[in-house]
């Protein structure tokens, strides 16, 4: 620490100081695939990972500023958000869509602090709250497993809704902007490292996080292209893909109560599509009015950088 700030400490000024955070912890994802009525099973049937780091600047006892890169996945599965009896029935069961995202996001975020600092780093309180918010970029490429090579395929590409083509809305973006806002909890293990945990909620503008959106597509449009055809309609396939569990029994079941007159149930794979469920026009995303968000829920490791760096004297 330099003599100025010595000064500044006796005289009862802030001095200000940065920290560099390494953190790990959980993100979950809110869409298509896993809606807000269900709250519980959004968040907990399908977290996955979060890594990244932060270098934050301490310009006053109550204001700090910080910029950050997160590396993360995000996934959902109609499967298994809808296996349980009382779900199996619904549209999303028959549906039978997946994806995974891996989403690489650098924000800059300013933070309030609840608890205030002291005079320096090193006499910050043992424990505080604070608040943050900011604007975030993320960049996304959601992918489905495919379920004749076992492969992890690139869906944005194949336009599974149309996209690209005439009379249907472009491609969507790769890269994103999201406002994240959040709260965190920091305790001061010693004078060089505090550890802090925090909630941080991302607010998107765009839908397509796992590539589900609007409605299902003409399938003609991929007449000369099976796997955007597989990867567009997956609601006749026999088996939910990522566990590889055989929805056979499920879609009669699905049937049985939506469309109890249809008679004969015994190829319910075969008879799903004579009933308009994936016809073009009808609805492949929830609601083409609402967008995907995520949330972090992360542990973060800080140490508090010297404030000066002494060079040796030169000879």
């Amino acid at each position: 620490m330099s003599a100025k700030d010595v000064k500044a400490q006796s005289r009862g000024f802030f001095v200000p100081y940065s920290t560099a955070g390494f953190g790990i912890g959980t993100s979950n994802y809110y869409g298509d695939f896993a809606p807000y009525r269900r709250p519980l099973a959004s968040t907990f049937k399908m977290m996955r990972w979060s890594i990244g780091g932060n270098y934050t600047r301490h310009f006053t006892p109550r204001l700090a500023a910080r910029a950050s890169f997160i590396y993360a996945r995000i996934a959902g599965d109609d499967y298994i958000m809808n296996r349980d009896a009382k779900h199996e029935t619904s549209i999303f069961y028959a549906r039978n869509l997946h994806f995974r995202n891996d989403l690489k996001e650098f924000s800059v975020q300013g933070i309030f602090k609840l608890t205030p600092d002291n005079r320096s780093y090193d006499r910050r309180p043992q424990l505080g709250a604070y608040l943050f918010a900011g604007v975030a970029l993320t960049a996304h490429n959601p992918k489905a497993l495919d379920s004749l090579d076992g492969d992890w395929v690139k869906l944005q590409p194949l336009g599974t809704e149309g996209q690209g083509n005439e009379g249907y809305k472009k491609p969507y973006s790769l890269v994103q902007f999201a406002i994240p806002v959040g709260i965190g909890v920091r305790y001061k293990i010693n004078s060089k490292f505090d550890i802090s945990a925090e909630l941080g909620f991302r607010k998107t503008f765009t839908d397509y996080l796992d590539d589900a959106h609007g409605n299902y597509a003409d399938p003609a449009l991929f007449a000369d292209d099976p796997l955007a055809a597989r990867m567009a309609n997956r609601s006749a396939e026999q088996f939910a893909v990522r566990k590889g569990v055989d929805r056979t029994d499920g879609v009669r079941r699905f049937l049985e109560t939506n469309y109890p007159n249809l008679g004969d149930y015994n190829n319910p794979l075969a008879l799903l599509p004579t009933t308009g469920f994936g016809a073009p026009g009808t609805g492949r995303g929830n609601s083409p009015t609402y967008t995907d968000n995520y949330l972090f829920g992360m542990i973060h490791i800080h140490y508090m950088l010297p404030s000066q760096i002494k060079c040796p004297p030169l000879r």
